[in-house]
Order: structure tokens, then C-alpha cells, then sequence
């Protein structure tokens, strides 16, 4: 039976590489997307936070604040 040409060494080279460039692109591409869903999520917590502030009345500063005692007072536990 008579076969096709096979490919050169330098064809089969050829053609992982641009697999691989393909590949990478779209690696790319998925990195971008999972950044932009962490910027989503990190965007609807802080405004979520921002609307228990509001609802309870206090301004940032106090906030920090109250964060900052917290903190202290956890560290002093340990």
C-alpha cells in the first residue's frame, strides 16, 4: 500500500511550535479572565463592606479604628 509523504523533522519542529504558541494564547487569554474575576470579586466585597459601613453609620476612620483595637488586642493573645 503506498503511504503519504511523511514529514520532514523540521515540519514536525514546525507544527509543536505553533501548538504550543496556540496553547499560550489561550493560557493568556484564561490568566486575563481569572484576573478580571478576582478584580469582580474583590470589587462586590468591598462594596458589600462599604454598605454594612453605611448601614451602621460610621465614617472610614472609625472604622480603622475599630480594626486597628482588633488587631491590637489579637496580637496581645497570641
Amino acid at each position: 500500500m503506498a503511504r503519504g509523504q511523511r514529514k520532514s523533522i523540521d515540519e514536525k519542529i514546525a507544527a509543536k511550535e505553533e501548538i504550543i504558541e496556540t496553547l499560550q494564547g489561550k493560557l493568556n487569554a484564561e490568566k486575563r479572565e481569572l484576573e478580571e474575576l478576582f478584580e469582580e470579586k474583590k470589587k462586590r466585597e468591598l462594596e458589600s463592606l462599604n454598605e454594612m459601613i453605611l448601614d451602621a453609620g460610621v465614617c472610614p476612620e472609625e472604622v480603622a479604628a475599630i480594626l486597628q483595637k482588633y488587631l491590637e488586642e489579637r496580637s496581645l493573645a497570641s
